[in-house]
C-alpha cells in the first residue's frame, strides 16, 4: 500500500502509530502497518489482548483512565492515532489526538457518532429519516417511551456495541423485564427504545475527505432469526436493491454523515430499506467497521480501509486511486456460528485445520478465533461470530452460498451441551 512506504529519508525515524484497542480485530491493521514500514505501539484494557504482543511497544490501560493513555503517547512521541472495529475506542482517539494536536475527527463528532442518543438527537435536527425513538433512564420512563414509540421495538443502551443488551420488545412487560439488565451495559445509565423497522438491512461504507462522503459499498447485512436478531451472522455484496433504492440509499448516508460532522475518516452507517423503498437509518459509526467489512471492501472493490485510515491519521491527503474503487467484485461472508450455523454447541475440544475451507471454490479468505476448551454458544452477540469464510461469485448471493458451503468442510469437536 502506498501509505506503506512513509516519506523519509533514510536517517529518520519511521513514523508512529499509536492503535487504542489490541483486539483481535486489530491484528491484520497493526501487522500491517509494521510491514509498511511504521512503528505500532497499542493500548488495551485486557492485559491478554492478543494483539498487545504483536506491537513493537504496548501496555495494559483501560480506556476510561485517559490520563495514562496520553501520558502513554506521550511517552512514544506518536504521530498519529486511530483505531480498527472498536467503537469504544473512537471517542478515546478522538480525546487522545485533541490532547497532543494531531489529526482526529474531533471529540464533539465522536460523542454524536458513539451515543445512539446524541445521534438520533443529531439526525433528528437535519432532517435525516430514522426509526421513531424514546430515552430511559429508568423505570419511571418506561410508559412514556412506550407510547411515543409502539411495538414491535428494539431496546438497546446508548453507548455499548457489539449487540450486548439488545432486545426486541413486543410488550410494555418485556420492556419493563429488559430495562435493567440493558441499562447495565451502558456508561452514562441510558438506554434508547426505537422502532422496529421491517426490511432489508444495509451496511454502508464510505470514505470521508474534507467533508464529502464518497461511497465505497452498499451490502446486506443478513441476521438469523431469535436472540441474535441483531447480529449480522452473513454479508452479501452488493446489496440485492434496485437502482432506485440504491440512490436513496447512498443519499440517506451521505446526509446522516454530514449531520454527524464527520470531516475525514471512515463512516459505516446501517441502513434499512423498507416498504416502498423508504430508507431509515439504524446507526452510524466512525471507524473501519469490525465484521470483516474491511475484508469486504478490499476484496469487492480493490479499496484498502487501513491504508486510509494511516494517511488520515498522519494528516496526509487520501488520493482519489486510493480512496475510490476499482472494481465491483461480487463476494458473500459466512461467519462460524452455531444454531443456526455450521458450528454445534458444546465445550470445544479440538478444532481442525482451514486448509479443507481454504481450497473450497471461489474461497479467498477464512480464519477462526476458536480455541479449545471454550464454549460454543448459540449466536446472540457479535462475540459468538467465531470465524469466517468469504467467497467470491457470479452474484452476492453466489458468493454467500459458496461461502457456507465451503463452512461445511472445518471440523470442530465439541462435546457437553454448552450452558
Amino acid at each position: 500500500m502506498s501509505v506503506g512506504s512513509p516519506t523519509h529519508s533514510s536517517n529518520e525515524a519511521s513514523p508512529t502509530v499509536m492503535f487504542i484497542g489490541a483486539s483481535i480485530t486489530q491484528r491484520d491493521a497493526i501487522l500491517r502497518a509494521q510491514a509498511g514500514g511504521f512503528r505500532v505501539v497499542a493500548v488495551d484494557g485486557d492485559p491478554h489482548a492478543p494483539s498487545l504482543a504483536l506491537a513493537d511497544a504496548a501496555d495494559a490501560l483501560d480506556f476510561r483512565d485517559l490520563d495514562a493513555i496520553i501520558a502513554f503517547a506521550r511517552r512514544h512521541e506518536i504521530d498519529g492515532v486511530l483505531t480498527v472495529g472498536s467503537d469504544r475506542a473512537v471517542p478515546v482517539v478522538a480525546a487522545v489526538a485533541e490532547a497532543l494536536g494531531l489529526p482526529g475527527i474531533g471529540s464533539e463528532t465522536a460523542h454524536v457518532m458513539r451515543s445512539k442518543l446524541a445521534m438520533r438527537a443529531r439526525l433528528s435536527e437535519h432532517g435525516v429519516p430514522q426509526p421513531r425513538f424514546a430515552r430511559l433512564g429508568s423505570t419511571s420512563d418506561i410508559e412514556d417511551a412506550a407510547a411515543r414509540v409502539g411495538f414491535p421495538a428494539v431496546l438497546k443502551p446508548t453507548d455499548s456495541g457489539g449487540q450486548r443488551g439488545v432486545s426486541r420488545i413486543e410488550s410494555l412487560g418485556e420492556l419493563q423485564a429488559a430495562l435493567p439488565s440493558t441499562l447495565s451495559f451502558s456508561t452514562s445509565g441510558e438506554a434508547i427504545l426505537e422502532a422496529f423497522c421491517p426490511g432489508l438491512e444495509l451496511n454502508v461504507v464510505l470514505v470521508v475527505r474534507d467533508g464529502e462522503p464518497s461511497v465505497l459499498t452498499l451490502s446486506n447485512r443478513l441476521r438469523p432469526p431469535g436472540r441474535g436478531f441483531a447480529v449480522g451472522w452473513a454479508h452479501v455484496y452488493p446489496a440485492t436493491i434496485n437502482a432506485v433504492e440504491r440512490a436513496e440509499a447512498e443519499r440517506v448516508a451521505a446526509a446522516a454523515v454530514k449531520a454527524c460532522g464527520l470531516l475525514n475518516g471512515i463512516a459505516f452507517p446501517q441502513l434499512i430499506v423498507g416498504e416502498g423503498g423508504q430508507v431509515r437509518v439504524v446507526e452510524i459509526g466512525a471507524r473501519v467497521p469490525a465484521g470483516q467489512m474491511a475484508d469486504l471492501v478490499r476484496h469487492g472493490t480493490g479499496v484498502d480501509l487501513v491504508e486510509i485510515v494511516l494517511l488520515q491519521a498522519l494528516g496526509k491527503p487520501v488520493p482519489d486511486d486510493v480512496a475510490l474503487p476499482r472494481f465491483e467484485q461480487p463476494l458473500g461472508i459466512a461467519f462460524f456460528t452455531a444454531d443456526p450455523g455450521p458450528l454445534r454447541t458444546g465445550v470445544v475440544r479440538s478444532v481442525g485445520s482451514l486448509d479443507p475451507v481454504r481450497e473450497q471454490p471461489g474461497v479467498v479468505q477464512a480464519d477462526s478465533y476458536i480455541e479449545v476448551g471454550e464454549t460454543i454458544l448459540p449466536v446472540q452477540l457479535d462475540i459468538d461470530r467465531r470465524g469466517y469464510v468469504i467467497a467470491t461469485g457470479d452474484s452476492g448471493d453466489h458468493g454467500l452460498e459458496q461461502a457456507r458451503k465451503a463452512a461445511t468442510f472445518f471440523r470442530v469437536d465439541v462435546g457437553g451441551a454448552g450452558r
